[in-house]
C-alpha cells in the first residue's frame, strides 16, 4: 500500500494516525495513540500521512502481528539485553534532530552527508507487510512503512569498488548500554552483499502501523531485509559506506560459529543449540514451518544460486 505525503513533509511532522486501511488488522487507534504519546517531543505533530487502497508489491497477505507485540518485543541491546528492555528504556532516549546519514567509502564517487527530511523525499513511501524471522526461532509480520535501500545508495553513485554495503548505528553512551554491559561492540554494524542491498526487496523503514518508528524499533531510520534473519536489520542507521571488501558484522564478530555473514532463513541450517525447521509466530498458538528465505525465495533464491548455503550461512 502506498502511503502519500506531502513533498515538504519533515520527518518530524509525522506522527501516528487513526486506524486507515483494513481496519479488522490493525489492533486499533487507541494502541496507536497510546504509542504516540511515549515519542520523543520532537516527534509529535500533526499527522500528514494518507493511504493509498493499493497495496505495495511484495506485501504478504498474512494476519498482523499485534502492534503491542512488535513495539514490545525487541531485540535492540543498546537499550537492553533482555526483549523487553527496549520498550521499557528506549522510549526515554532523545533522537537526535535533525538526523544526518553519512554515505561514503572508496565505492561513492559522490560521498555526502544528507539529512533524514532529503532522505523521506528520494522515493515514495510505501507500506509494506513483510515476514520477519528471528534467529530465535520467532517470528512476527509487521505492516513497515520506507522506501527501497536502493533509492539511497544511487544517490552516492555506486562505482566499481562498491562490492558490498556497511551500516552503523549511531550510538549515545549516555543513553544506551556500555559495550561490557551488552556483551557485544558498539557501534553496532552490519553488512550486505551490494546485489542484496539494491534487491527491491531490502528497505529503509521510518515506520510501522501508519506511525512513525518507536524508539526501541530503531528510529528512526532502520533496515528490514526480509529473507534473512532480525539480526539482520540494523536500527538508528547514521552512516552507510560502499566497499570493496566483505564488512565486519557485529554478531558475526561476537560468535561467527553461530551468526554468519549472510544470515539467510534456512531451515535446513540449524543453530548450534537449536533447530530452525519451525518457528513461534508471536501472537499465535500454533507454530510454523520455516520457509527458506523466509518465503521470498522467488525474488531472491537467484543471487545465491552458485553458492553453498551450508558454508555461508
Amino acid at each position: 500500500m502506498l502511503i502519500r505525503r506531502q513533498p515538504d513533509l519533515r520527518y518530524s511532522e509525522v506522527t501516528p494516525k487513526e486506524v486507515y486501511f483494513n481496519r479488522r488488522q490493525f489492533l486499533g487507534a487507541s494502541a496507536a495513540a497510546a504509542a504516540a504519546l511515549a515519542l520523543p517531543n520532537g516527534l509529535k505533530a500533526t499527522t500528514k500521512l494518507d493511504a493509498a487502497k493499493t497495496q505495495a508489491p511484495f506485501s504478504v497477505s498474512e494476519k498482523l502481528t499485534p502492534f503491542s507485540t512488535v513495539t514490545g518485543v525487541n531485540n535492540f541491546y543498546e537499550f537492553g539485553t533482555d526483549k523487553d528492555d527496549p520498550a521499557a528504556h528506549a522510549p526515554k532516549w532523545h533522537v537526535p534532530d535533525p538526523w544526518q546519514v553519512r554515505i561514503e567509502g572508496p565505492g561513492a564517487d559522490k560521498p555526502q552527508t544528507i539529512d533524514l527530511n532529503a532522505i523521506m523525499k528520494l522515493a515514495p513511501l510505501e507500506e509494506r507487510i513483510y515476514r520477519h524471522r528471528c534467529v530465535e526461532a520467532w517470528s512476527i509480520v509487521v505492516p513497515w512503512i520506507g522506501f527501497s535501500l536502493s533509492s539511497l545508495l544511487k544517490v552516492a553513485a555506486p562505482n566499481s569498488k562498491a562490492k558490498y554495503v556497511a551500516f552503523t548505528s549511531y550510538y549515545d553512551g549516555k543513553a544506551m548500554l556500555s559495550s561490557r554491559s551488552a556483551g557485544i561492540a558498539f557501534p553496532y554494524v552490519e553488512g550486505l552483499r551490494l546485489d542484496e542491498a539494491m534487491h527491491p526487496l531490502a528497505l529503509l523503514c521510518v515506520g510501522l502501523y501508519g506511525q512513525t518508528l518507536p524508539n526501541q524499533n530503531g528510529a528512526p531510520l532502520r533496515l528490514v531485509v526480509p529473507w534473512k534473519y532480525g539480526f539482520k536489520s540494523i536500527k538508528s542507521i547514521n552512516k552507510i559506506s560502499l566497499v570493496e571488501s566483505q564488512p565486519p558484522c557485529t554478531w558475526n564478530i561476537a560468535n561467527a560459529r553461530e551468526y554468519g555473514f549472510y544470515s539467510n532463513v534456512n531451515p535446513e541450517v540449524d543453530h548450534p543449540r537449536w533447530s530452525q525447521a519451525t518457528e513461534n509466530r508471536l501472537g499465535e498458538l500454533t507454530r510454523h514451518k520455516t520457509i527458506k528465505f523466509n518465503g521470498y525465495g522467488d525474488q531472491v533464491a537467484g543471487m545465491y544460486a552458485s553458492m553453498d548455503l551450508r558454508k555461508n550461512y
